[in-house]
């Protein structure tokens, strides 16, 4: 596969969400809030588990790294929109878009990936607590994140690569607040039909793929606590895994909602208004959804709290 000269394209003009000046000042705001609240709830999180050795455990270890996927997945689009609103700018150079969409490619998959692991981790939590330590052993755990990073660095290079090929004309307003993927492929004058083969095949295999495994996990899941006789002990069971469902069920909700209503109302606006919900709401929920419902959370963070340098308050 020959690359196309892509020199004479130096920029794209991203069009964001909204076009009205009267609403760029109350937009940044919004967005900055949000942004801040996604970056400190999700390091709050990684600092809790790193910090409390009790809940070293393979569920807490996936949190972690779920927390650090997302601030990174943020990151990829809410600065620069930030700052094309600063400065009243919708230019983004052409090697910062394919850059852009590189890693907002890496990190949704991650979180996709991540997900299903999870899903597994629980799945072995319930279904098998007596062999748990065994099979969700540190080796394992580190290999399974391993895994998922290096699946998702080759298939968001392979798409990065795939658009490189790509030559452009002069239409470059890309209807979104950052560079997507299949907004960047319609502005091409070169042929896309390999390009678009490539996400269709891709996006069952990555995207079905994770989707499969936590459908088949719950199901699993479901199947072993109808099994549990007490009423407590089913309530116990399910409280193990209500959060990890309630994230699932967000991100792939919006995610669901997000192409739903760009097949319905076929309006670029509506799809980038949509996209906000798993780009930037979703990593901002989940802080919230792990720590308001785990009391081993809770107490890590509070420990964390009261261990930080001048506070004297007694844990209990």
């Amino acid at each position: 596969m020959e690359l196309e000269n892509n020199t004479q394209i130096s920029k794209f003009l991203l069009l964001g969400l909204s076009e009205k000046p009267e609403l760029q000042i109350l937009r940044f705001a919004i967005f900055l809030s949000m942004y801040l609240i996604t970056v400190f709830g999700n390091l709050l999180i990684i600092l809790a588990v790193s910090s409390d050795s009790r809940i070293h455990t393979p569920m807490y270890f996936f949190l972690s790294n779920l927390s650090f996927v997302d601030i990174c997945f943020t990151s990829t689009t809410i600065p620069n929109m930030l700052w094309n609103i600063q400065t009243h700018s919708k230019v983004i150079t052409y090697e910062a878009c394919i850059t852009q969409m590189y890693f907002y490619i890496l990190f949704a998959g991650l979180d996709d990936i991540l997900l299903a692991v999870m899903a597994y981790d629980r799945y072995v939590a319930i279904c098998h607590p007596l062999q748990y330590m065994v099979i969700m052993s540190p080796r394992l755990c580190g290999l399974l994140v391993l895994l998922s990073w290096t699946m998702n660095i080759m298939y968001s290079l392979l798409h990065s690569l795939m658009v490189l090929r790509l030559s452009f004309c002069s239409d470059l307003e890309i209807h979104h607040f950052f560079c997507e993927l299949n907004q960047v492929i319609q502005l091409s004058c070169s042929d896309t039909f390999l390009n678009n083969i490539v996400i269709y095949i891709s996006t069952a295999l990555f995207g079905g793929g994770p989707f499969a495994g936590i459908i088949y996990s719950y199901s699993k899941i479901v199947s072993s606590i109808t099994g549990i006789s007490s009423a407590q002990g089913k309530y116990k069971a399910f409280s193990t895994c209500a959060s990890h469902l309630s994230v699932v069920s967000l991100f792939y909700g919006t995610i669901l909602g997000v192409y739903l209503s760009s097949a319905v109302t076929h309006s670029s606006h509506t799809h980038a208004t949509a996209s906000v919900m798993y780009t930037v709401v979703m990593p901002m929920l989940n802080p919230f959804i792990y720590s308001l419902r785990n009391k081993d959370i809770k107490r890590s963070l509070k420990r964390f709290y009261l261990g930080m340098p001048g506070i004297k308050l007694p844990i209990t």
